[in-house]
């Protein structure tokens, strides 16, 4: 049966928005950097989807070039929104990783092996046991160059899927970054706090290739 937290929804049918924006309280729990929805200056960020964010998050701070991390929602409609609202389906979002580089130590096409091989890019609105709009998969770019890199790494995994015998069409949403709204404290660096907590990122076991 088509459950109904993978329909996706509009503008009008969206939870209002919450006045009251969600601000973590504590900084990031594994390198203790303050949580900035900007990246600073000379640094770059993109966000990503990958199905629950908790695990997702943890394979980005541990790579080298890779400055900060937090989680929250994003490409979605209602402004603010709780993990409650989020986890209804109402609200359009997806959830999402925030990381901050450094373009001189990591390269988008880098983050992008991370990306495609640590999920099944291939589910639509789930990711494995998860089901629901937010657990889709994403990157949502901030600059041109990004979204260039982003779409060159698409295709190639997809050929990689083909070649692996997996002809299964990649469901990934690419698109402009809108409004990045931070997900609750106790959701940030989960995984760090909680090393037995739940992960459930399980990719497609194919390598995305070398260059």
């Amino acid at each position: 049966m088509f459950n109904k937290k993978q329909q996706s929804i509009t503008s009008e049918t969206a939870l209002p928005d919450r006045l009251k924006e969600i601000i973590p309280s504590q900084p990031h729990a594994v390198n203790n950097i303050p949580l900035v929805k900007e990246a600073p200056e000379g640094l770059e960020q993109i966000l990503v989807a990958m199905g629950c964010f908790w695990g997702a998050e943890r394979l980005f701070w541990n790579l080298d070039g890779v400055k900060n991390t937090s989680v929250g929602y994003s490409a979605g409609y209602t402004v603010n929104p709780s993990y409650d609202d989020v986890c209804s389906g109402k609200t359009g979002h997806a959830e999402v990783v925030q990381v901050i580089y450094d373009p001189n130590r990591i390269r988008v096409e880098e983050l992008m092996a991370t990306f495609w091989q640590s999920h099944d890019p291939t589910q639509g609105m789930r990711q494995g046991n998860d089901i629901g709009t937010q657990y889709r998969s994403g990157v949502y770019w901030f600059t041109e160059s990004q979204k260039e890199a982003v779409e060159a790494s698409k295709v190639a995994y997809q050929q990689a899927l083909a070649d692996a015998g997996k002809h299964l069409d990649i469901t990934t949403e690419i698109r402009p970054a809108g409004s990045y709204y931070f997900a609750e404290t106790y959701h940030q660096q989960y995984l760090h706090k909680n090393p037995n907590g739940y992960c459930g990122l399980g990719g497609t076991g194919v390598c995305f290739p070398p260059e």
